[in-house]
């Protein structure tokens, strides 16, 4: 954190709901129920476990939208905070 963020302004409650139903416009026009975000969510631990230990406590995985190229068309955005507690070392490639 440095010195200016003391003086930003926090986000205004009304902003902060005008987010909330922009995420759930997002889930409604991508047609992604909570049982297929889980099962993403599921997926992308999976793969990721392989070759990571990953802090299953805090992970956050979330559809969001994303402007495309400056412009005001926003498209479905899925965002992943996967904390890595350590990388697997392949028995192969071991000194």
């Amino acid at each position: 954190m440095n010195l200016l963020d003391f003086f930003r302004k926090k986000p205004s409650s009304g902003s902060v709901a005008k987010d909330r139903l922009q995420l759930l416009l997002v889930s409604d026009r991508s047609a992604c129920s909570p049982e297929m975000m889980q099962a993403i969510r599921d997926d992308i631990i999976a793969v990721i476990s392989k070759y990571m230990d990953v802090d299953m406590d805090d992970i956050n995985i979330e559809l969001t939208t994303t402007e495309v190229d400056g412009s005001r068309k926003a498209v479905p955005t899925l965002y992943a905070n996967i904390p890595i507690k350590d990388v697997k070392r392949d028995k192969g490639t071991q000194s």
